[in-house]
C-alpha cells in the first residue's frame, strides 16, 4: 500500500514513518476529537452501558486466549513463574447497549482493573453521563461502586454479588442489592445485556484482528484507540 500511495501522490513515505504517529501527541489528540465527535454525531448522551474485557496479542506467534489460559494455570499450580516479556496486553471497553458505540476504552500491560480505570476516565472526560452500568463479577464490590458514583453521580449497577457481600456501601451499592432480591429474573435479564460487549469485541476482532501491530505502550494504547475508533465509524451510519 505504500508502493501504491507513493505512486500516486509522489510522496515517499516509509513504514517508520508510520510508526512514529502512533506516539506523535498531535495525532492521539486528532484521534480524541474524532471519537468526542462521532459520539456527538450519534447523539450519545445519556447512557445505559456495559463493560467488558479483553486481550490483545503482540506477537503473531500468541494468540491471547491461550497464553492467558496457560498463565491461570500456573498459577493454580503453583507452578513458578519466571520473567518474560509480556506477550499480549489487557484491553477494556465501555458500550452503549443502544448506539452500540464505544463511549470510552483502555489498556494495560499490567491487569485489567487498570484497563478498565483508563476507560471509565475516557468516558469521563467525554462529558458522557452513564445512567446505568453493567460489570462482570471482578468489578463486584463496594469501592468500584463509590468511585463510579463519584464520577458520574446517580447510576444503576447491574452487578452480581459476591457471596461475602454485605449491605455496607454507597446507596447505590444498596440499591443495587434491593433490585437484586426483590425480582432475581428481571435483574438478570438486564444483566446479561452486557453480552452485547463481548459480541463487539468478536466484531472488532473479526475486523482488525487479535493482534496489535505495535509493542510500546504509548503506542500500544494508540492502536487500541484505532480499533475503537473503527467500531464507532461502523455504527455511525
Amino acid at each position: 500500500m505504500f508502493v501504491v500511495f507513493s505512486l500516486l501522490s509522489d510522496i515517499d513515505v516509509s513504514y517508520k514513518t508510520v510508526e512514529r504517529f502512533y506516539s506523535d501527541p498531535e495525532v492521539i489528540t486528532t484521534l480524541y476529537n474524532l471519537h468526542a465527535l462521532l459520539l456527538k454525531k450519534k447523539g450519545v448522551k445519556s447512557v445505559d452501558g456495559s463493560g467488558d474485557g479483553t486481550g490483545y496479542g503482540l506477537s503473531i506467534k500468541v494468540h491471547y486466549a491461550s497464553a492467558a489460559q496457560k498463565l491461570k494455570d500456573k498459577i493454580k499450580t503453583g507452578e513458578e513463574q519466571k520473567h518474560k516479556k509480556l506477550l499480549f496486553i489487557y484491553s477494556f471497553a465501555l458500550l452503549d447497549l443502544k448506539s452500540r458505540m464505544y463511549i470510552g476504552t483502555g489498556v494495560s500491560f499490567k491487569s485489567e482493573k487498570e484497563a478498565y480505570a483508563s476507560a471509565i476516565a475516557m468516558a469521563k472526560s467525554t462529558g458522557v453521563h452513564l445512567s446505568s452500568l453493567r460489570l462482570d463479577r471482578y468489578f463486584s464490590n463496594q469501592s468500584d461502586v463509590e468511585k463510579l458514583v463519584a464520577d458520574f453521580g446517580k447510576i444503576d449497577l447491574f452487578l452480581i454479588p459476591k457471596s461475602n457481600a454485605t449491605v455496607d456501601g454507597p446507596w447505590a451499592w444498596k440499591r443495587m442489592l434491593f433490585r437484586f432480591i426483590s425480582n432475581v429474573k428481571l435483574y438478570l435479564e438486564d444483566y446479561f445485556r452486557r453480552n452485547q460487549s463481548e459480541s463487539s469485541f468478536a466484531e472488532d476482532k473479526r475486523r482488525t484482528g487479535w493482534k496489535l501491530g505495535q509493542k510500546r505502550p504509548d503506542r500500544v494504547d494508540t492502536a487500541n484507540f484505532l480499533t475503537t475508533i473503527w467500531h464507532n465509524l461502523s455504527w455511525l451510519g
